[in-house]
């Protein structure tokens, strides 16, 4: 029984955030500032799952220059708490493909988020193109998922290259984003389920890594989240079982 409630309450938001949404970005459509704040009314859903989402961001991160984040992608839950992290004029690359899903699709492209065709290489460096363009004439940060597609409890994947290029070819920081395990955690007949954390790690400049190759930089980045991924997760399971024996 909580489990229809739950799903229906997430219907009825959602579609409210996704039409009210795309008749408040009509007066300024394509707006990088709206992405931050429909992030954040999205992120409002944990609380639809009973999930306690924890943000740690470095001090001084709300005066960050133009930069590319990087986030490990999961599952879908990462609408509800990688999404309450999202800076101030920052919006995300996904694939073409969002732009088809009902309601939000519509949203997500008049927001100003950036939709690329990864099957069509030609395309996909064109839009690559015309972000180094934007991180010269404006105020604008970019969020991208390097591993490309959902892990499903499979760890953190390799990281496609992307992203590296970009910000070599830019000149702008990576800031790596980790959010804790959620796979598998989050049950809808569950009351309350647990706790998660995002979390910002500092910037990383690649000119530290101007004369080594691409992969080289994207793998320095992979192994700081890959760490810190495990960091998160076994202080989670410490919470957890600590939490357990005071029940």
């Amino acid at each position: 029984m909580l489990a229809f409630f739950r799903i229906l309450g997430i219907l009825v938001y959602s579609i409210f955030v996704c039409i009210f949404g795309c008749f408040y970005c009509l007066f300024s459509p394509r707006n990088p500032c709206h992405v931050a704040t429909f992030s954040k009314l999205f992120g409002q859903l944990s609380y639809f799952f009973g999930l306690t989402v924890c943000l740690r961001k470095p001090l001084g991160s709300e005066s960050y220059p133009n930069a590319i984040y990087i986030c490990n992608h999961q599952n879908n839950f990462d609408m509800i708490t990688a999404a309450k992290i999202l800076q101030a004029s920052t919006v995300t690359v996904g694939k073409s493909s969002l732009l088809w899903i009902p309601f939000f699709g519509i949203l997500y492209w008049l927001s100003g988020n950036i939709l690329i065709n990864r099957k069509n290489y030609t395309k996909a460096y064109r839009v690559i193109t015309k972000l180094i363009t934007k991180f010269q004439k404006q105020r604008i940060s970019f969020w991208m998922f390097p591993e490309g597609t959902r892990s499903r409890g499979r760890g953190l994947l390799p990281f496609k290259m992307g992203a590296f290029y970009l910000a070599k070819a830019a000149g702008v920081p990576i800031i790596p984003v980790v959010v804790s395990n959620t796979h598998g955690k989050i049950k809808l007949n569950r009351l309350k389920n647990g706790l998660s954390i995002v979390e910002m790690l500092p910037p990383i400049d690649p000119c530290c890594f101007s004369d080594q190759p691409v992969r080289v930089f994207a793998n320095y980045c992979r192994k700081l989240m890959k760490k810190k991924l495990y960091e998160l997760n076994t202080e989670i399971a410490l919470h957890e079982s600590i939490h357990s024996r005071f029940k």
